[in-house]
């Protein structure tokens, strides 16, 4: 296609958005502009937004969060570096199977007919993406290789099956997360959750817990908040083991050991608590069946910290007692407890209901004794008691016997020394992190590649027999994983005896697929999982662009994906992503009618008043307040329309302009109508000034008028500005600036050759600025000013430093410390020129009076001070 734009201002008066963005787009696809090359003589940029859901259609968020993402792109390929810019789709997943059982279709039918929507959506965007490297996780290509990773992680023993607990629903016969337990009952179904315990594939992530926590530390380009998460996540605590004799029940001579993180104050403790599922809790429920009953209404809580937290704190008596490992003679009652985690330290505790709530509330409920062991720094001991809220502070010990008037710390130390000289247990450091289970009984996602026989166990499949296909004729007629009661797909021969044998029914939580997808962007179409060349010259990803939402599993399975590639061959990489950036939401207002019936934006009218109206009706409407767009209250808005009605490059601005990327925005009408009149003003500002351009190429003037070096000294400022703001990532700022320079050129009159000079550069270097956020725009008007080849090659400019300094100072002068006047004068101006200027004020000689200086104190550039 022949780019050609003339200079003449009569060609064009009015830019026509849709035809200039189209225009554009299809010559950056022809010309492979975005298409990235391994260029060891480079220095490189990986720049990647988190990948999304082909739910259907993009959204604002969507919007937001790859303009930011493109905007860095474009300008690290304009400041020199070889630029990775990929996309690609999450699409694996439980919506598709959803999707297929209301729609009668197939999940694929439904994903790619989703990724094709989304795709034309994205590409209206104008991103400078490299659609060459575009993948699926749902492609054979793609989840082929992730078995061959599951196969490597199975070999290095970082893959492994385990018998767990998990939620299961009796009606759709299949696992569910704990956020899909819902009171209860499956999300779904609304069957009650019944606790099972299944065979499950798990990936070994606490095999780098210290790593995954130590390397925290170093990922100084992401948010601090983040880190906190991640850290919290791990959950590292010091602590103790604590070993409670048993007493009772015939166990006299066994131990209950407990993980606490407070042995300071075990001397408080009125009670032990086992989990549920703890292995003596099962031991005493094969002859206790109110015991048994009781499990069954523990399990019917789900097993989320949330739902836990909830729940009415309850236990069951179990007769039996503990010894105090301080005092022989102090016995404790021991309960199972609804609220005691089997996943959790050792799946027992002890309970110091003075200074943990939910003891608390246990014992109040059982009439069991409450200690205070700790005392506040403001609390006398003779009178200090518990009510009904737990103290968690600081303090001193109290009734603590050997540990009494010590600080927390020091009594934390004291007590594991004391266990410790006792056989009574040990100071230990243990993490709330577990090992990630992987298993999906479900259809739509990575099949695990093992085959299990009775004679030969756990046989994985040949790499050579790689992909491990989703069968396509698959039915979802019947409750719970099509791939269990496919009549054929697992029936095979043993690979190792040729016996009969079954295919592993459970696919891989869709977490996997983007645990290492960045890494295949690397080489998307290899015959192996990663080539070496590749990522080694692209990872880490300099800047990683998402959610918050995602700031703990995703961000740090992937954390682990990259350690266990890097044990089995794959990678020598110590972190994925280098830089990451979380943006903020998009939010919108809320509207509802009379009945209290969520709204869409479309069907709301405002008056001038400020009032709103139904658009049909004419009813009045509530006006609610700006929340994140959600299609459940529909204050959502369609990013095709816009883009349709207003441009890409208005869209993008808007999402740019309105407040710091990392906070929250709000969508108006008014906010998108305000940049659309920008994008045109811009036109026009240049287009009505071709004329009175000096010819492109003309050479730099020997001088300049005062209004042109004013406007050349704006123009190079807002280059340095703009420079620092994208690279900090302030793109209302720069947004800001762009504004400024407009204004400045806008009011800026070309009498000479060096003046048309001057504003020649001004608008060129305003396109060249402009052109990260506003693409579309940014090479149409460098074409109209006469660009000889795309804007998309030009380099960032550079800004002249000698504009970035004034040639003159503005300085303060005092009479005895009073300011008495101004003075302009040469920067580093002689202190003789400084003092005689200053000494030739009237207000400075009003001041003197008959008076003559004993001093005059001179500190260039800023003061002069005239002592009398």
């Amino acid at each position: 296609m022949q780019i050609n734009s003339s200079q003449s201002s009569s060609v064009m008066t009015r830019y026509n958005v849709k035809e200039t963005e189209t225009k554009w787009q299809q010559i950056w696809h022809e010309r492979g502009c975005f298409s990235a090359v391994e260029d060891p003589a480079r220095p490189k940029y990986y720049v990647l937004e988190m990948f999304p859901y082909p739910s259907g259609r993009i959204h604002m968020g969507h919007v937001r969060n790859y303009t930011i993402g493109d905007v860095i792109a474009r300008y690290k390929r304009a400041r020199g570096f070889n630029v990775l810019h990929p996309m690609g789709w999450d699409a694996f997943g439980l919506p598709a199977e959803n999707a297929a059982m209301e729609r009668n279709i197939h999940p694929a039918e439904w994903t790619y007919s989703n990724i094709a929507t989304m795709r034309g959506q994205l590409q209206m965007m104008g991103l400078s993406l490299d659609w060459s490297r575009e993948l699926a996780t749902c492609h054979e290509g793609y989840y082929r290789q992730q078995q061959e990773l599951f196969l490597d992680f199975l070999e290095a023993d970082l893959a492994y099956r385990r018998e767990s607990w998990v939620n299961w629903d009796p009606v759709d016969h299949t696992v569910l997360a704990n956020e899909q337990v819902i009171e209860g009952r499956g999300w779904r179904s609304g069957a009650l959750i019944e606790r099972r315990k299944l065979s499950q594939w798990f990936l070994r992530i606490t095999a780098y817990t210290d790593d995954l926590l130590d390397a925290l530390k170093g990922l100084d380009r992401w948010p601090e908040r983040v880190r906190l998460m991640q850290q919290n996540w791990i959950g590292r605590s010091q602590g103790a083991q604590v070993n409670f004799a048993l007493r009772g029940g015939g166990l006299d001579g066994e131990s209950l050991t407990v993980f606490t993180t407070r042995p300071d104050t075990l001397f408080g403790a009125s009670f032990c608590a086992l989990s549920p599922h703890h292995p003596l809790t099962e031991r005493l429920a094969q002859s206790d069946p109110a015991l048994r009953d009781f499990v069954a209404e523990c399990d019917r809580l789900g097993t989320s910290e949330e739902a836990i937290e909830k729940a009415e704190k309850q236990g069951y008596d179990t007769g039996l007692k503990v010894v105090h490992p301080f005092d022989p003679e102090w016995e404790l009652p021991l309960y199972v407890a609804n609220f005691v985690l089997m996943e959790y330290g050792s799946g027992a505790i002890f309970g110091c209901p003075a200074h943990d709530q939910r003891d608390l509330d246990f014992v109040r409920k059982y009439d069991l004794p409450v200690t205070p062991v700790v005392l506040p720094p403001d609390a006398d001991a003779v009178d200090f008691a518990i009510a009904d809220e737990a103290y968690v502070g600081d303090g001193r010990m109290i009734n603590s016997r050997f540990l009494d008037r010590l600080s927390v710390p020091e009594a934390i130390a004291g007590a594991i020394a004391r266990l410790e000289e006792n056989g009574q247990g040990r100071g230990e450091v243990q993490f709330r992190l577990r090992d990630w289970g992987v298993s999906r009984q479900r259809y739509w996602g990575c099949p695990i590649p093992v085959i299990h026989c009775d004679g030969c166990g756990i046989v994985p499949v040949q790499k050579q027999d790689l992909p491990v296909r989703l069968p396509e004729d698959v039915s979802f007629d019947k409750p719970g994983n099509p791939l269990d009661h496919h009549p054929s797909w697992k029936q095979v021969s043993c690979p190792k005896c040729g016996g009969a044998a079954q295919r592993d029914t459970d696919t891989m939580d869709t977490f996997v697929d983007s645990s290492w997808y960045f890494a295949r962007f690397c080489s998307p179409r290899a015959a192996e999982p990663v080539v070496r060349e590749a990522v080694d010259y692209w990872l880490p990803v300099d800047q990683y662009i998402g959610g918050i939402e995602h700031a703990i599993l995703h961000l740090l399975y992937s954390r682990f994906f990259v350690r266990a590639m890097r044990q089995t061959g794959h990678l020598r990489l110590d972190e994925p992503f280098a830089g990451l950036f979380t943006q903020g939401m998009v939010g919108h207002e809320t509207y509802k009618d009379e009945a209290g019936k969520w709204l869409y934006p479309e069907e709301v009218k405002r008056q001038p008043d400020g009032a709103a109206v139904h658009v049909e009706s004419g009813a009045p409407v509530q006006i609610g307040r700006v929340e994140s767009m959600s299609k459940s209250k529909r204050n959502v808005v369609d990013p095709e329309q816009i883009i349709a009605t207003y441009g890409a490059d208005t869209a993008r601005w808007f999402m740019l302009s309105d407040s710091p990327p990392d906070r929250e925005m709000e969508w108006t009408d008014a906010g998108v109508e305000g940049a659309f009149r920008f994008v045109n003003r811009l036109w026009r500002l240049i287009d009505d000034a071709l004329d009175d351009l000096a010819a492109p190429g003309t050479p730099l003037p020997p001088d300049f008028g005062a209004a042109a070096t004013d406007l050349r000294r704006a123009s190079h400022r807002a280059v340095a500005a703009v420079t620092e703001d994208i690279e900090q990532f302030r793109f209302n700022r720069a947004v800001a600036r762009i504004y400024e320079l407009s204004n400045t050129i806008s009011g800026f009159d070309a009498a000479d050759p060096a003046d048309r000079w001057a504003l020649r550069e001004a608008m060129e270097l305003l396109t060249r600025l402009l052109t990260p956020m506003m693409p579309h725009l940014g090479e149409e008007l460098w074409q109209r000013l006469g660009g000889a080849t795309m804007l998309v090659e030009q380099p960032w400019p550079e800004a002249d430093a000698s504009l970035l300094v004034d040639d003159s100072v503005t300085m303060a002068v005092q009479v005895n410390g009073k300011l008495r006047a101004t003075i302009a004068l040469p920067r580093d101006a002689e202190d003789t020129l400084a003092q005689q200027s200053a000494l030739e004020q009237p207000a400075v000689q009003r001041a003197m009076g008959e008076k003559a200086p004993r001093r005059v104190i001179v500190v260039r550039n800023k003061i002069v001070n005239v002592v009398i």
